[in-house]
C-alpha cells in the first residue's frame, strides 16, 4: 500500500490506496514504517518525499476500521498512526499534497518537515464533526505551524482551509499548479540534497528540538549536535570547494 522508489538522492514514499481516498489501514501504516526504515538505512538517500496516488492525498483514518474497533491496526509501535506521526527520523521529509489532506491525512503532512501543495489542495482536522479527537499530532503541530487562534478555530469547527491560506500562514512552503505537487516536492528535496547531509541532519534536529531546550542549556546542546559535523570530512570538503570555486562532493562523513 506504500510504494518506494528513489530518484537520485531522494526517496519517494507513495501511499497507493486511491480507491479508498488513501485512507490509512494496517497495510498503509506498516508500509510507511517500512519505507521510512529503508530511507533511513540507505546511505545513498539523503531526503524523502511523501506523496499519494490519485486525486486525494489522504482522507485520514479508515472510518470502517474505526467503526469496527480496529483503530490499533492503523498504528505501528514506533511510528504511531500511519507509521509516521511519532517516528523519529534523521533525514528530512517533504509532503507532496495534491487534493485533500484531511484528518489523519493532514496529520501525516504535518509530521513531515516541509509541505509542497497544489493550489487547489485543502487541509483540515474535521474529527470534531464525527465526535472524534485528532490524536495523531495535529492538535499540537498545527498551532506550531500557523497562528494559534486560527489553528484553534479550525480544530474546534472541523472546517477545511485552502492551500493558499496555508501558504499565507507559513504551513505550506511552496504552491504548485494542480497535479504538480510531487514535482514541486522533488525540486525542493533535491535542493536539500545539494547541501552536506550531515549538516542537514544536525540543522533539522536543532530547528526541531531547540525551542524546547532550557535557555541555559541551548548553547551546550547545540554544540553537542553540531560539533561532530564541524570536524567532519564533509566540512573540510565544503571549505575546499568554496576556495576552489567548484561544487562540493559530499560523502556523508
Amino acid at each position: 500500500m506504500v510504494e518506494y522508489e528513489t530518484r537520485g538522492r531522494v526517496a519517494i514514499l507513495t501511499i497507493n490506496r486511491p480507491e479508498a481516498r488513501n485512507a490509512v489501514n494496517g497495510a498503509v501504516a506498516t508500509g510507511m514504517e517500512a519505507g521510512i526504515d529503508r530511507l533511513e538505512a540507505d546511505g545513498e538517500v539523503w531526503a524523502g518525499v511523501v506523496a499519494a496516488a490519485g486525486p486525494v492525498f489522504s482522507a485520514g483514518a479508515d472510518l470502517k476500521l474505526i467503526a469496527s474497533g480496529g483503530f490499533a491496526e492503523m498504528e505501528t509501535e514506533r511510528g504511531g498512526f500511519g507509521g509516521i506521526v511519532r517516528r523519529e527520523r534523521r533525514k528530512p521529509l517533504v509532503a507532496a499534497v495534491d487534493g485533500a489532506a484531511l484528518a489523519g491525512g493532514c496529520e501525516i503532512a504535518l509530521a513531515c518537515d516541509l509541505i509542497v501543495a497544489a493550489r487547489d489542495a485543502k487541509f483540515g482536522l474535521p474529527e470534531t464533526k464525527r465526535s472524534l479527537v485528532a490524536g495523531a499530532g495535529g492538535l499540537f503541530r498545527l498551532p506550531q505551524r500557523i497562528p494559534r487562534a486560527i489553528a484553534m478555530e479550525y480544530a474546534l469547527t472541523g472546517e477545511f482551509f485552502s492551500a493558499e491560506d496555508a501558504n499565507t500562514w507559513g504551513l505550506v512552503n511552496r504552491l504548485t499548479d494542480p497535479g504538480e505537487a510531487l514535482a514541486g516536492a522533488l525540486q525542493l528535496a533535491r535542493k536539500i540534497t545539494e547541501c552536506g547531509p550531515l549538516a542537514v541532519r544536525a540543522t533539522k534536529k536543532i530547528v526541531r528540538d531547540g525551542g524546547d531546550w532550557p535557555a541555559e542549556e541551548r548553547w551546550a546542546r547545540q554544540q553537542e549536535i553540531m560539533g561532530p559535523v564541524m570536524t567532519s570530512a564533509d566540512a573540510r570538503e565544503g571549505a575546499r570547494a568554496f576556495a576552489e570555486k567548484r561544487a562540493p562532493v559530499w560523502t556523508g562523513k
